[in-house]
């Protein structure tokens, strides 16, 4: 029984450890810190206005579910691009933010992304947030207080801090971008185009015990 167990465990660990070992830092992932994050995590810089954010919705969805115990994900909503002004963005950095702290995330996340590119609706003000928030169940007045709050105000501002030091290095140039432990940036241009989502996976999670490694 024990030969049999060994022997799955064997053929299950092998893949895996046959495309670790072709993973090299500056051509698969590049360290973008020296320092790792205070917990395990997989943070994604998106915008809601840009389109390939949007397509890269479900398969960032399968990634989510197969992150090691422990590892987060976490969305980081970014400021930077040209479609409306950078004021504007991060409002809807603080929707994102008050949609965390409702537990509402992947709902209303959809929901604006749906509003923005689907829809062609444009946001100027809180008021538009909030009418997404409300025709999705949250109640205004919920989101009223959660919206202005210091915890999604320091949330907001804990996004922006992460964005702009990684732009200050050039290691944030465009969205979607992954960045894993704080520490490395995916390259995704680099992975195998013909089993890209497992060489994603595989790659994730690689670097998630990287430095346990070390």
């Amino acid at each position: 029984m024990k030969k049999v167990i060994a022997s799955f465990l064997l053929a299950v660990l092998l893949p895996f450890a046959a495309n670790a070992a072709n993973y090299v830092e500056g051509k698969q992932y590049t360290k973008v810190s020296d320092q790792l994050s205070k917990k395990p995590e997989v943070r994604e810089y998106f915008s809601f206005y840009c389109p390939h954010c949007l397509r890269f919705e479900p398969f960032f969805a399968n990634v989510k579910k197969n992150l090691p115990e422990g590892v987060n994900f976490e969305r980081n909503h970014v400021d930077f691009l040209r479609f409306t002004t950078p004021e504007i963005q991060f409002m809807v950095t603080k929707a994102l933010a008050t949609a965390q702290q409702l537990k509402v995330e992947d709902k209303i996340a959809a929901a604006i992304f749906n509003y923005i590119q689907v829809q062609r609706g444009a946001i100027t003000e809180v008021k538009d947030l909030r009418n997404i928030f409300v025709l999705n169940g949250v109640d205004g007045a919920a989101f009223d207080k959660a919206f202005k709050s210091f915890a999604v105000n320091s949330k907001a501002k804990i996004m922006k801090k992460y964005q702009d030091n990684l732009v200050k290095k050039r290691a944030l140039t465009g969205v979607p971008s992954v960045v894993v432990n704080g520490k490395y940036r995916i390259n995704t241009d680099k992975l195998d185009r013909d089993n890209f989502e497992q060489d994603y996976i595989n790659l994730v999670k690689y670097l998630t015990e990287l430095d346990k490694a070390s």
